[in-house]
């Protein structure tokens, strides 16, 4: 029997004013608030599960005094993430007087919208770029990543990517700039609503008393999966717990040792920071999802709903990453926590051995070690925007010629993001060299039993494990055009 669903009001700023909404459930999407409540059918809904980018609007949300601009997916997150914030559409760009923005005049004069059911999703995520960019120019590497999140059916990305770099150089109608300082303050003065079916709170500690009193609510970080629930799978929830406003798990802090990634740390976020520790994960970064995917989704909600094809897990279990559960102890009137390895975590097929009362709160990954040589490879069909067929992340260091660490994560071969440990047990100790990669090459082809899916047949997950360690092997030799990573497209061209 599905449980009644109590709506309550929704509260946003959007076009200069004001937006409150009495009665929206906890789990209607933006997306269904944009078209259906506000007739902002500029807005499309494309693939309605975060893939196509047609959905695209740009949040506004004040930190520190300062605007924050995101584009994000509205056909997956929930309405109510959005309380206390700025909401931009595609109907807000154009002044008053009916002067296109940049990132609109952009596209009409370099021919970038060809169909044009997906131009409302490039215009807001090029507005997105423009108010993030400041003013620098923007390069095409960067233009090409930030717009991997929408697709263009017509295959029109060039003159798409031109209106990137062009944007910039165009000038800015008064009626369409943003005014940075009255949204925050508009922000700040926007009322909070009592919070009983959709709960935000904004502390750690009211966050897991929230658990506590409520361990049946759907608990969620973004959205970017529990909003596949409710478009593909039709299902609803009565209560939602969101972490995504507790503001001790907004951060990244820097240790000595290890860096901490609190649970509300947008999956942007967090690649930054472990890119700014081991550059060599900028690629893998930008091919875990599209900007909006990343904008709106956090690594603590990525390791905490455990898919067995999640791009963080290998990675992190190859670093050897662990995560902190919290909960709040009502007899003590206190927080209490316990540390697992992040291997550790997972039970069986997206179960964990997480309590009712207990939420993943901190992702703690070791500082960068001398000597290490480290490669995440991600399989999929398509280079942007897919869920790998096969993950495998692998961490070495040498000491004399032998393995002296290994660890290996992979994804996509069982029922549960997985370390290799069979194969790690074979390298450990062992000359680096031809034969001991060949032994465990197929060491770690046996050690797995993967499924066939739609991605890929289980022999070929199980190839590619194998051809993947070859990789790694030959890549330590200093060998470097075997990888998509090496390949200029316009060299190609």
């Amino acid at each position: 029997m599905t449980p009644p669903i109590s709506p309550q009001p929704l509260t946003f700023w959007r076009r200069g004013q004001t937006v409150t909404l009495d009665q929206v459930p906890p789990d209607r999407t933006l997306l269904e608030v944009l078209r259906e409540d506000l007739a902002c059918t500029g807005t499309k809904e494309g693939c309605g599960e975060g893939d196509c980018g047609a959905c695209t609007v740009v949040l506004g949300e004040a930190v520190n005094g300062k605007l924050h601009y995101k584009a994000i997916n509205s056909c997956i997150r929930l309405a109510h993430s959005v309380q206390g914030m700025a909401v931009w559409t595609t109907e807000d760009l154009v002044s008053a007087q009916g002067e296109l923005h940049p990132a609109q005049e952009a596209l009409v004069q370099c021919h970038g919208s060809q169909c044009g059911f997906c131009t409302p999703g490039f215009v807001m995520s090029l507005f997105g770029m423009y108010q993030n960019s400041r003013g620098q120019p923007i390069d095409r590497a960067q233009a090409a990543a930030d717009l991997s999140g929408n697709l263009c059916r017509c295959t029109g990305y060039r003159p798409l990517l031109d209106a990137a770099q062009q944007m910039g150089d165009l000038p800015l109608p008064a009626g369409c700039a943003v005014d940075e300082a009255g949204v925050v303050a508009a922000l700040e003065r926007l009322p909070s609503p009592a919070m009983q079916a959709y709960l935000r709170p904004t502390t750690l500690a009211s966050l897991l008393q929230a658990r506590s009193a409520n361990p049946q609510a759907q608990v969620v970080a973004g959205c970017t999966d529990v909003g596949l629930w409710v478009n593909k799978m039709h299902k609803r929830f009565a209560q939602v717990l969101d972490v995504t406003a507790a503001e001790e798990l907004r951060r990244v802090e820097t240790y000595p040792h290890h860096i901490a990634i609190g649970a509300a740390v947008s999956l942007h976020e967090a690649c930054g920071a472990l890119v700014s520790e081991r550059p060599q994960l900028k690629t893998f970064a930008q091919r875990f999802a599209g900007l909006p995917i990343r904008n709106s989704g956090t690594l603590g909600g990525n390791v905490a709903n455990g898919s067995p094809i999640g791009d963080s897990m290998p990675l992190l279990m190859a670093l050897g990453a662990s995560v902190v559960l919290m909960r709040w102890d009502a007899k003590r009137h206190r927080v209490v926590h316990r540390e697992l390895r992040l291997e550790d975590l997972y039970a069986g097929y997206r179960t964990n051995v997480m309590k009712a009362d207990e939420l993943l709160c901190w992702i703690k990954v070791p500082r960068r070690g001398e000597g290490e040589f480290l490669r995440v490879y991600k399989i999929s069909k398509r280079f942007d925007e897919d869920i790998s067929a096969v993950c495998l992340a692998i961490r070495m260091t040498l000491d004399g010629g032998k393995v002296h660490t290994i660890s290996i994560g992979a994804g996509g071969v069982a029922a549960t993001p997985v370390r290799a440990r069979q194969t790690e047990a074979a390298l450990l100790g062992q000359a680096w060299n031809a034969d001991t990669v060949m032994a465990a090459a197929a060491a770690l082809r046996a050690e797995f039993q993967p499924i066939s899916d739609m991605r890929a047949s289980a022999a070929y997950r199980q190839t590619v494990l194998g051809n993947l360690l070859q990789r790694f092997w030959l890549e330590s030799q200093g060998l470097q055009a075997i990888n998509l990573e090496s390949v200029s497209m316009e060299a190609l061209a």
